[in-house]
């Protein structure tokens, strides 16, 4: 199960257009406030495919979606490579969009399943924080490529390694495990799933409390996308940016690897989180760089330890519904932190702005800090 996961995990992240695509759309003549109108279109369309998904994984197959969800992806970044347009960002974004939904809520009721089964639901948050990190051992692995691929192919050739990576990943997903059995009843399945997931919702306070969780420290996260902007804003040459965003991929990529472990220290954590990345960014410097990354580190294991709170607090009858419902608010907050870069960016530069996203998470860990004295 993990060898299949982390395979599926790297493959899904290995897009050597990833370190380098908002460079792209400012390259094509794109504005910061386009940009982010570009990034709102990703969330919409996380969205409104978020609680369909949901539905269809726990109804019929979870499998099926995690096939799916990295052949639309890569069918978005060919369209960036080969007709790099406006209108063709944005397709690629609802592309991109759609894909990630379909995987969301599938992925982390198929696995927290499995472990279930075989008794180790305990091992959930570390199973699935390191596969996050071996996912960013694939964008580390893109990043540290994209660069001298991009320099004897320029972004088309970018985009081809990134489509392939893409149907290798759907490969991959076909032969990840899925022992529950498919029901296949249709509409009345459809009804008591949701039924069955609202009745979770409204009457377990620790489900929504863990919910809205999930969704705000996740949706910040988002922030990420604007790291390529924050290193350019340091004033290197455009192919030096993703061995930059490298060092903070890395950084992300070991917090994930030690998800899991002393989670009593949620609050902490994030707190401690934002005044590293808030101390990193605002001066624009290299030397903040892996500042930065520390941050990014802290926020990946926050993301795996509020992810593990929400999985023990559902059924197995909506888990994947109401694990996007939870993507459904992290979209909405993402589209919150888009927005707020798109006007802040009228007035104030990366580093600033990347500052001011740090606040949330300050405000989060103090929220949990406290809750936790209480309880």
């Amino acid at each position: 199960m993990a060898r299949r996961l982390y395979v599926y995990a790297f493959l899904e992240d290995f897009i050597l257009i990833y370190p380098v695509y908002s460079v792209l759309f400012a390259e094509a003549g794109l504005s910061a406030a386009q940009i982010s109108s570009l990034f709102a279109v990703w969330s919409v369309t996380g969205f409104v495919v978020e609680l369909p998904a949901g539905l269809w994984a726990d109804v019929f197959s979870r499998r099926s979606l995690l096939v799916a969800a990295p052949l639309l992806a890569g069918a978005g970044f060919g369209l960036w490579a080969f007709v790099p347009s406006y209108p063709a960002f944005a397709a690629g974004f609802v592309l991109w969009g759609a894909g990630s939904a379909l995987r969301s809520g599938a992925l982390q009721a198929l696995v927290y399943e499995a472990l279930e089964r075989s008794g180790g639901a305990g091992s959930y948050a570390r199973l699935i924080g390191r596969s996050e990190a071996v996912s960013l051992l694939g964008v580390v692995a893109a990043s540290a490529v994209a660069s001298p691929v991009l320099a004897v192919g320029g972004y088309r050739l970018l985009g081809v390694a990134s489509v392939a990576a893409c149907v290798g990943c759907a490969v991959a997903g076909w032969f990840l495990p899925e022992e529950r059995v498919a029901r296949m009843d249709g509409g009345l399945s459809v009804v008591g799933v949701l039924r069955d997931g609202a009745a979770q919702v409204r009457r377990d306070p620790a489900v929504r409390g863990a919910l809205v969780l999930a969704a705000v420290v996740t949706g910040v996260t988002s922030v990420d996308e604007y790291v390529p902007l924050l290193v350019r804003s340091t004033g290197v040459a455009a192919v030096w940016v993703p061995l930059l965003v490298l060092v903070v991929t890395v950084g992300d990529a070991v917090g994930g690897w030690v998800a899991g472990r002393g989670v009593r220290w949620l609050g902490p954590v994030l707190g401690a989180g934002a005044v590293l990345l808030a101390a990193g960014s605002v001066g624009e410097s290299v030397w903040g760089v892996p500042v930065v990354a520390v941050a990014f580190g802290a926020f990946r294991w926050s993301v795996a330890a509020v992810d593990a709170r929400l999985q023990e607090r559902v059924g197995d009858g909506a888990r994947a519904t109401v694990t996007s419902l939870a993507g459904f608010g992290t979209e909405a907050v993402c589209m919150a932190v888009f927005g707020g870069y798109a006007l802040g960016s009228a007035w104030a530069g990366p580093g600033v702005l990347m500052a001011v996203a740090a606040v949330p998470f300050g405000v989060v860990g103090v929220v949990v800090w406290a809750a936790a004295r209480r309880g």
